[in-house]
């Protein structure tokens, strides 16, 4: 039997180890791996998932294997090429064929302050509290230096703006620092986006909090007595106040094995390999970032992506069982969501090509920006950028190289509801065209899985590993497989096999209290952050308690966490409930009192409330007493519940108004207020036809006749506007009511998650005839148990303020530092502007008058 030594245990390692057991069912190869880390391989794309409260069991990627012999925390020390042995701390190993998968070590530049003095204990490695951000242990070290109660720290600064760099900010951000990014590039992600998107992008990140500094470098981090950083110095001179430093600066090949054995090694770094990925040494192979492939004479270069690493492992276990398989070259494309933002890479996303097309979208209204590079007849799709909306990537991607698969507008405007990319669909594509490229799949054989017996996403997966990495193109899977006329699974997420529906059916009939006891029940492992905030929601529309009490505290989402909205500078937003619009001077006059004596900012809402900014979260349950004890209660503007029922004066007062408007939105809003439901739920009440409150705009409207009411449902505003349509006519106030009670309790029974009125409507089987069939009609006998629901809802009411505010363990969770809980979080400062407290982040962008979306072509 030939020995196989494989040193590194990382993704593409792992993948090698995998690929070669798969082919060799023969048993040719004795497989042993060398891994560096205590951990088994894990998934680096989603290594910041672990601030998420993703742990290292769910990051892992490595299936146990008798056949593999794994040697964890054992890494190599050195290479005998002549006597083919490797030697680790623990002995050494003989080898048939060598494969190196050492990948990467992070670049630190060379910042005076970065490193311990060379004659300490640690020989000039990094001093505390200055971080790398590249395995699971350096987000360990990261999240427990900065979250330490002793020491209070509250701001993080990152070196480094691009992929790297910006996972790093979102970490800081996560753990409650206030962050500053420091890019030596002009632009944000500057490999992967131009100019334009850079920006685009720029904005997004500042409007999340985060202080970005562009076109300057780091020369210096300061730091106190202690020995940790106390600030940042710029080369422009600026200087930040900070308390923990994570480099992300970039990567370098770990080819330090290679060298001392005197491998061929590339330019720029990195193992030299041919197509095959063979080295100059005919018995050791590289794969993944440590290898340096030259192909044709050219230079050597490096990938720092896990897709041609992949494509690497594929390659070397062909050939170590006697296959012909070459590099294909690299799909650099990249996709992910950076601070809750969409932005992908692909093809010449630059527009190098000679006499190339530039065809730009932008709407600054919506904040998208997308760019195509086509050739010069516009005919071949050569590239492209995408940020904000990224709907149109696995589409586009696949399309590289090949005809532009629609029309350029229509590919780039923000999708449609059917997710496809504007005007292009799935069938646009060509056969050849690689659907997922981090393994090499195309739409052929992905519809040959299919034709085989694949019948959802986990069979397409486990049959041609396709969506199993970066997962972008999953959304094409599922086409695929509508394409192909098989039904879609409605399985919630990979921990349950269930709808939204369904787990409210099992939890309401069973009885179920607990998210550990559905999953333990009906679902598997621990659950994810699409599943919890939806049984979350189940079970508050059910009546379980209060929202932040025991094991429901964890499930929610991160306004509900505080029952406060949070801004972009980390302070809060309180919207105290005002039933109608309608409001006493008494009231008023308290209202402006708390914004006074705290400080903030008051702005009137679109929906007839007046919300409050600037909050720090220590002071939200101060301001809470002072405003149930005047008669408020939580407007529950943080949650996925009726947020306002708006109104017009009505007949009271206008001389138009032929109902009582605000009487009845008085009493619709004081009846469904804490109603828990997929998503938020607006309403509002016109007292005449000529719909002074935008009733039609709404989850459901009331318009009054002259002899009762009109109800219309499913309407919103938002990115995609939608007038509600006409439900029933001339209703009584007590049918009306009766209605809508069942309108509302068959939405939150029956809608997918986050799926407004709107949606749930266009998406059901017969649609608005349908639902009036059930609602009207009793068609499916459900209406009195809808009838009971509603009732148990107004009964068992209870406002989460006061609840949190007459319980004093429940208010331990509001404070900034948990060592300090009354001292107010000091990176939260405030300018004046029209006589109003705003955050003070830095130069402020002037009004823009106008913001016209553009669509331009250039060469």
């Amino acid at each position: 039997m030939n020995r196989l030594i494989v040193i590194g245990n990382g993704m593409v390692g792992q993948r090698l180890v995998e690929a070669v057991r798969s082919r060799d069912t023969g048993g040719e190869w004795q497989v042993t791996v060398l891994a560096e880390e205590s951990r088994p391989a894990y998934d680096r794309v989603r290594l910041s998932a672990f601030f998420d409260g993703v742990g290292p069991d769910e990051l892992s990627v490595h299936t146990p294997d008798d056949g593999v012999d794994l040697r964890l925390a054992e890494p190599a020390r050195r290479i005998d090429r002549d006597r083919r042995v490797v030697v680790t701390d623990h002995g050494e190993y003989g080898y048939d064929a060598l494969v190196l998968a050492t990948g990467s070590y992070p670049f630190v530049p060379p910042i005076d302050g970065a490193h311990r003095p060379t004659d300490g204990a640690d020989g000039g490695g990094l001093r505390d509290g200055v971080f790398v951000y590249r395995t699971l242990d350096d987000l360990v070290a990261i999240r427990d230096f900065a979250t330490d109660p002793a020491a209070g720290r509250r701001v993080g600064t990152v070196i480094g703006g691009g992929l790297l760099g910006l996972e790093a900010a979102n970490a800081l951000r996560l753990l409650g620092l206030r962050t500053h990014v420091v890019e030596f590039a002009p632009r944000l992600m500057p490999v992967q986006i131009d100019e334009a998107g850079g920006a685009m992008l720029r904005r997004y990140v500042e409007d999340l909090g985060v202080d970005v500094h562009l076109g300057t470098a780091t020369s210096a981090i300061r730091t106190g007595p202690d020995g940790t950083p106390h600030g940042v110095a710029l080369t422009d001179g600026t200087e930040l106040e900070t308390d923990l430093v994570v480099v992300a600066a970039g990567i370098r090949p770990r080819d330090d094995l290679a060298r001392a054995a005197a491998l061929a090694i590339g330019e720029r770094g990195g193992v030299t390999v041919n197509a095959t990925c063979r080295t100059s040494d005919p018995h050791i192979w590289a794969v993944g970032e440590c290898a340096a492939v030259s192909v044709d004479g050219e230079p050597g270069r490096c990938y720092g992506l896990v897709a041609p690493g992949y494509a690497m492992a594929e390659v070397v276990a062909d050939r170590l069982l006697g296959g012909t398989a070459a590099f294909p070259g690299a799909d650099t494309s990249t996709k992910l969501k950076l601070l809750g933002v969409d932005v992908a890479s692909f093809g010449d996303a630059h527009g190098t090509t000679a006499d190339c097309l530039d065809v730009t979208f932008t709407d600054p209204a919506t904040r998208v920006y997308a760019k195509l590079v086509l050739s010069d007849d516009a005919r071949t799709l050569l590239g492209g950028v995408l940020v904000g909306d990224a709907t149109a990537y696995p589409t586009l991607r696949a399309s590289v190289g090949g005809p532009l698969p629609g029309p350029p507008l229509a590919l780039l405007a923000p999708a449609g509801s059917d997710g496809a990319a504007g005007g292009a669909g799935i069938d646009a594509l060509p056969g050849s065209a690689q659907v997922c490229s981090c393994n090499a799949v195309t739409k052929d054989q992905i519809l040959g899985a299919i034709g085989e017996g694949c019948t959802d996403v986990a069979g397409i997966k486990a049959c041609t590993r396709a969506g199993t990495s970066c997962g972008s193109c999953v959304p094409m899977l599922k086409q695929l497989l509508s394409v192909a006329g098989v039904a879609q699974s409605t399985a919630l997420c990979e921990h349950f096999d269930h709808s939204r529906q369904e787990l409210f059916d099992i939890v309401r009939v069973r009885g179920i209290r607990t998210f550990s006891q559905l999953v333990a029940e009906h679902g598997r492992g621990r659950g994810c952050d699409i599943c919890k905030p939806v049984v979350a929601s189940i079970l508050a529309s059910l009546g379980n308690g209060y929202v932040l009490d025991g094991e429901q505290a964890t499930l929610q989402d991160t306004n509900d966490h505080f029952l406060a909205n949070i801004q972009r500078d980390g302070t809060y937003s309180v919207v105290p409930r005002i039933p109608g619009g309608e409001i006493t001077p008494e009231k008023l006059i308290v209202i402006g009192e708390v914004a006074r004596d705290f400080n903030l900012y008051t702005k009137i809402t679109g929906g007839q409330r007046i919300d409050l900014f600037g909050a720090r979260v220590e002071q939200l349950p101060k301001i809470w007493r002072r405003l149930v004890d005047a008669g408020f209660e939580s407007g529950h503007a943080y949650g996925k519940a009726l947020r306002t029922v708006k109104s017009c004066v009505g007949s009271t007062w206008c001389r138009y108004g032929v109902q009582d408007s605000v009487g009845l939105a008085v009493a619709l809003e004081l009846r469904y207020r804490g109603l828990r439901a997929p998503h938020k739920i607006k309403s509002a009440v016109s007292g005449c036809a000529r719909e002074c409150a935008e009733a039609r705009s709404k989850d459901f409207g009331i318009i009054a006749t002259d002899v009762g009411w009109n109800l219309y449902v499913g309407g919103n505003g938002g990115f995609r506007p939608r007038h509600a349509d006409l439900f029933a006519s001339d209703l009584s106030t007590e049918e009306l009511v009766r209605t809508i009670d069942r309108f509302l309790m068959f939405y939150i029974r029956t809608a997918d998650r986050l799926q407004r009125t709107a949606a749930w409507i266009e998406a059901m089987d017969g649609g608005l005839d349908h639902l009036r069939s059930v609602i009207v009609d009793d068609s499916l006998g459900l209406a009195a148990e809808l009838d009971e629901a509603m009732a148990r809802h107004v009964e068992s009411y209870s406002d989460e303020w006061r609840d949190t505010i007459d319980d004093p363990e429940r208010l331990r969770r509001f404070a900034s530092f948990v060592n300090a809980p009354d001292t107010p979080d000091p990176s939260i400062t405030f300018e004046v502007e029209r006589g109003q407290p705003v955050p003070a982040l830095g130069e402020r962008r002037p009004v823009a008058l106008g913001l016209p979306t553009t669509l331009e072509v250039r060469r």
